[in-house]
Parts: structure tokens; sequence; C-alpha cells
């Protein structure tokens, strides 16, 4: 049998229990073993293909062609106990040689980052350049010695614990020759700058975008079409002979008001913090016997159309309970866990603060801070996608360009991580579904 005709599963997230929790110090209340029951490719699984261990992502853009498995780097998983990548000291090679040019490829190259991402260089063709991370533009005039430059870029926490510049060369994601050829570039950044003849270019200037209009107009957000598609879904019956019109009186509009505030809550029935999404996946097979797995078209109408109803209503979350506290207190951790070949947390990009990532360009996207509501209007349109993502498929593209594995769109990580950031934009008002970039 040929490698990429196997199906030689060698690993999957999410799948945790309560001596996990126990290890971690949580012991506030013991949640069941949890087994995906997502959509296949929202599982995460690793698989040999083509001779090489692969996550078996979305078939879809933007995860469609990302093959690498990145088993090796540290993730969310409750299980991981994999350390953090360990601080590096290094030392310039003395046989190896920067040449500027290559320096300026690898600088912008996409598949290596790019560096431009973060930071500001000079050059029309700079586009577009985030401002996370300092502007570049006459970093050669500052008289850094190359050791220093080289140790900068092969693990920046040496010289500044708090640094959140991916190790790129304690991690692997840059040779040591490659790092070299950075060195050489950074020093040629020196000199007056040219006159800017784009605002946009840099974006220290560059206006912040406006958005893409109103989330509830159907001539402007596609998704507002699926949800009404959902409310045929809402009266079919399934294999046990009911609909949810059976059960749930009168409309989705008065039966479902309010309820999709409520979420993601701790479900006692089931042992565990769920968004909307996963008690549907729960529900619906058990009470209809209609299958509504996460991540599954029917399941992003369906609860699209719940939220819907709450649209305009305060989030109201119960973070009262126990069960909600210490899962608040996983969530709040795994935001600041730092993961992946990048060693970067969601805390690096999404918190207002002096060296991190909020409300900032990270390339010539705006990063949402943890304050402002973030999980109020998913599930969302991504306009350049052409598709609905809920929190959860958003959560795993973010995982992406980190070098992580992503876990189960439906893991209880996910979902306390979800929990902890939702409880921001606990008391503003819904607005499903959102329109984004």
């Amino acid at each position: 049998m040929k490698d990429r005709n196997r199906k030689n599963i060698l690993a999957a997230g999410g799948l945790w229990a309560a001596a996990a929790l126990a290890a971690a110090g949580c012991a506030s209340y013991a949640p069941i073993e949890w087994q995906s029951r997502a959509v296949p490719e929202a599982q995460g699984l690793v698989a040999v293909a083509d001779g090489k261990p692969q996550q078996q992502r979305y078939k879809q853009d933007p995860f469609q062609g990302v093959k690498p498995d990145w088993s090796q780097y540290r993730t969310y998983a409750y299980t991981d106990a994999k350390p953090e990548i360990p601080v590096t000291k290094a030392a310039m090679p003395k046989d190896l040689q920067g040449d500027a040019k290559e320096g300026r490829k690898i600088f912008m190259n996409r598949n290596l980052g790019p560096c431009t991402g973060c930071h500001l260089i000079r050059g029309e063709d700079v586009w577009p350049a985030g401002n996370i991370g300092s502007d570049l533009q006459q970093y050669g005039d500052a008289g850094h010695k190359d050791e220093e430059i080289y140790q900068r870029i092969f693990d920046a926490r040496v010289l500044n614990p708090d640094s959140i510049m991916p190790p790129w060369g304690a991690s692997g994601g840059l040779t040591p020759q490659q790092i070299m050829h950075l060195v050489a570039f950074l020093k040629s950044q020196k000199g007056p700058l040219p006159p800017e003849k784009d605002a946009n270019r840099d974006p220290n200037t560059r206006a912040k975008p406006p958005g893409f209009g109103d989330n509830l107009d159907p001539t402007n957000n596609p998704a507002v079409l699926l949800a009404e598609e959902a409310e045929a879904d809402w009266k079919k019956k399934g294999s046990k002979g009911k609909a949810c019109a059976d059960c749930h009186e009168a409309s989705p509009s008065k039966s479902m008001k309010g309820v999709g505030a409520r979420y993601p809550r701790f479900v006692a029935e089931h042992g565990r913090v769920m968004a909307l999404e996963e008690f549907l996946m729960m529900h619906s097979p058990a009470t209809t016997g209609i299958d509504m797995p996460s991540e599954g078209d029917l399941n992003l109408k369906m609860t699209v159309l719940v939220k819907m109803q709450s649209n305009g209503m305060p989030l109201a979350l119960d973070l009262t309970g126990p069960e909600a506290k210490a899962a608040l207190e996983r969530g709040e951790k795994t935001f600041f866990k730092r993961v992946g070949q990048r060693n970067h947390a969601c805390a690096d990009c999404h918190l207002d603060e002096p060296g991190k990532g909020g409300n900032k360009f990270l390339g010539g996207r705006l990063l949402a801070t943890r304050e402002s509501g973030m999980m109020n209007h998913f599930p969302t349109w991504r306009t350049n996608f052409s598709r609905i993502w809920d929190a959860r498929k958003r959560f795993q593209w973010c995982l992406l360009p980190l070098g992580m594995n992503y876990l189960p769109s439906d893991s209880v990580e996910y979902a306390e991580l979800e929990l902890y950031v939702a409880s921001f934009g606990q008391g503003k008002p819904l607005s499903v579904p959102g329109i984004r970039h």
C-alpha cells in the first residue's frame, strides 16, 4: 500500500480526562473525557501522506495546501506537556557570510513570515507592512553589532525576556545562513529616508479600516441568507420523528430570544463548557435524530439562526458558578500560553499594551483587542474566503501562521478559551452574523 493511501492515524488533540485537569491544578470540576464529534477535517488528526505525517486540515482556503506537521511544538491541549521553546544564546557562525539582497528576499518571503507582517522596511513594493515590531527603515544607523543582530533574530528573549519576536533560530524556523543574510540586510537599512509616496504603505500613518457595513443587511452580508435557509431546517423532522419546531413552540424569533446571549456556558449534562455550536451538536441528534456536527454546514446555519434572535441584546454569560470560574482560569492561562514554532500567545496579538499587537497592524490587518468584544459577532462571514466561520474555525486559522497543529473545533480547550475571550464582551450587544475580511 502506498503511503499516500494509508490512514495511519498518529495522534489526535482534544481528548482529555479528569486526570489531566487534576494535574493542571484545576479540580473545581472534573469534566468527562471528550472525544471530538466534529466533521473529520475539523478534528486536526495527523496521518501519514506522501510518506510524511501531515495534519488533515480543511480542504478550503486558507487551510488548503498547508501541509506541515507541527506536532513537535506545543499546543493548547491540556494534555500537552511539551515546554516552551528553551531560551537559547547563540554564537554567530564565523564561517558564514551574509548577503543583503538574499536577506531582503527572506524578509519579504510570505512562506517564512513574512517579517514585513510586523516591521516596515524601505521600498515601494513593501505592502502590507505591520507595525507591531519596530520600524527598521534606518536600523543600520543604530550601530548594532552583527553578533547582537544575529542573537536578536536567533532568539530575542536572551536580550529581552518579554520580547514577542519569534525565536527564529531556536525554533528551527530559519537556518544560521538565512539569519546571516538578514543581518547583512538590516545593516543596509541606513541613511535619509526617501519621501513617502503612499501614506497607506506606512502602517503608522495608514488609515484604520472603516468596517464592512451593516451586519444584518442581506445585500451586504451573505450569511444572513444562510440563516434564512435554516428556518426551513428548523421545521424538518429527523429520524426520531421530531423537528426543532416540535419541541420549541412558536417561531425561532420567540422561542430562541435571548438564548444565544447565554453561550458559551457550562452544561451540566455534558460536564463541560460549550458554545452554542457544541450544544446543538449534541442536542440535535439526541432529540430529532438529525446530525449537526461541529463545523458542518447545518450546524453553522442553525447557530446563526438561533443567535440572531438575541441581536441587540447584551451578552449575558453566567460566570458565577465554580465551573465557569475554573473554566475562565484555564481559558486565561491558554490566552497567555506561548505555542507553536513562532512561540506566540493570543495575548501577543490582542492586548493593547506596549510591546503587544492590539490595535496595531499585522500586515494589512488591524488586530482587535481582547476588550473589544471579539466574540459578539460570531459566526462571521469572511469576505476574503466567501464562507461563514464560527469562532472555533477562527481559532484554528490563527494557529496556522504560529506553526501549531490545531485542536478539534469542539475541544474543551477552545471552549474555555472562547469563554474567557467572550467574557470581555459581557454586556456588549450581539450582532450576528458579523462580516469581516
